[in-house]
């Protein structure tokens, strides 16, 4: 099997160096931006719906690796679903990033997003790691800005002294 640590610094790097869905969509029904003012962190989420499932959605912005690779997932995950599944996904990854969700305990529907799981080992990067995802619930959501310090933020997720 191999080596957990190191599959997730190869993911990042892939996803790092070549983000999927990066850009924006012309005309999107739904868009947010997101920053984590701790580490800079700053990105814009444009998606477009048809009915109830995500047709089309791209991320554009400055941020860490962990933080593009997290949205390189996401857009790639979330493209098909319907909101009520991203929404599931959501809260999954919340949970899983932030030590709240036993991957072995209960089913879930992260897959290939468990990469991220080792990230709640690092206090300072899990805001990195959750941006995305802040982001994405806030534009489902019509809310313009998303941050992980906001404390009406319903995805907020204080971690440590993070």
């Amino acid at each position: 099997m191999a080596d957990p640590k190191s599959l997730y610094q190869e993911v990042i790097l892939d996803h790092n160096r070549k983000p999927r869905n990066y850009g924006t969509l012309a005309h999107a029904s739904h868009k947010a931006e997101g920053h984590n003012p701790l580490c800079g962190d700053h990105l814009s989420l444009t998606m477009n719906l048809d009915g109830d499932r995500i047709d089309g959605i791209a991320f554009h912005g400055e941020s860490c690796a962990i933080c593009k690779a997290s949205a390189s997932m996401m857009t790639a995950t979330v493209k098909g679903k319907t909101r009520a599944e991203a929404e599931t996904l959501i809260g999954e990854f919340r949970d899983m990033a932030t030590g709240k969700l036993d991957l072995t305990g209960r089913p879930h529907h992260l897959g290939r997003l468990t990469v991220f799981a080792g990230v709640r080992d690092l206090p300072t990067r899990v805001k990195c790691a959750i941006l995305p995802w802040h982001t994405l619930h806030a534009a489902f959501n019509s809310v313009v800005s998303a941050s992980t310090e906001s404390e009406d933020d319903p995805m907020h997720a204080p971690i440590g002294d993070a």
